[in-house]
């Protein structure tokens, strides 16, 4: 009995020595993985990218002035960025189910879109314009009753384009496909946002802009309902880009004054 009991004490002095260096392990290994967690942080960002030169394919890599923005953005919060291309009427319904943090792609702000989604402060002004032809005979935008007029699928161009009194609207998944139709005589005009018309009206040759705006509206992030905090981070850092003037280098990089 004596020497089972020696056993057993000895055997009780061992499990407590072993659940002692079990405890420093398990917190030694513990600060490193939360410094791990922490520094592999990202955010998902989803684009149309077909929307240049806010955002377009340079080879594999999304670039323009939403990618360049949003890498600016998430340099400032300190997290990593990832992009992802999608349909255009498919970037809210990812945010909406958590698929990615936020989109940025020329989105109008707009009263229906705040339902599903909440916006940051705006990074930049645009506008709404019409393509036509050089021979055409639309002049205004009133001169739109009862045409022909492809949009692309989603935008502010599609929504405001069922307002126009007896035009039938032609939906395309992609801007440029719209514009194809137009240089085909499929359509009589394309509304689009004014800086991709200046690009897809430089690359075809016989089509115009409109001199007066369809719409004016402004471009800002749009992040799931009830992400204050994104919110909040995100507007931060736009307030210093616009502050250092970062915000406008950009714009300035893809856009040069005509």
């Amino acid at each position: 009995m004596k020497k089972n009991g020696i056993v057993l004490a000895a055997a009780i002095c061992m499990a407590a020595i072993l659940t002692a260096c079990g405890g420093t392990q398990a917190k030694t290994e513990t600060t490193p993985a939360a410094e791990n967690k922490t520094s592999s942080e990202k955010l998902v960002m989803v684009t149309n990218a077909e929307f240049p030169p806010y955002e377009f394919h340079d080879n594999n890599e999304i670039v323009g002035i939403d990618a360049d923005i949003a890498k600016a953005i998430a340099d400032k919060i300190g997290v990593e960025l990832e992009i992802k291309d999608m349909a255009f009427d498919s970037l809210i319904p990812a945010v909406q189910s958590g698929k990615a943090d936020f989109t940025a792609a020329g989105m109008t702000v707009s009263e229906d879109r705040k339902k599903n989604v909440d916006f940051t402060d705006t990074y930049a002004e645009a506008a709404q314009v019409i393509i036509v032809k050089e021979d055409s005979e639309i002049k205004t935008p009133d001169e739109l009753e009862g045409k022909k007029v492809g949009v692309q699928t989603g935008t502010t161009g599609d929504i405001y384009a069922d307002d126009i009194k007896d035009a039938t609207v032609d939906r395309y998944n992609k801007g440029m496909d719209a514009v194809m139709a137009l240089t085909q005589g499929k359509i009589d005009a394309v509304i689009i946002d004014r800086e991709p018309a200046k690009v897809f009206v430089k690359d075809n040759a016989g089509l115009k802009v409109l001199d007066e705006a369809f719409t004016e509206e402004e471009y800002a992030i749009a992040v799931k309902k009830g992400n204050t905090e994104l919110v909040e981070k995100i507007n931060g850092a736009i307030k210093e880009l616009k502050e250092s003037g970062e915000l406008q280098k950009i714009i300035d990089k893809y856009i040069t004054a005509e």
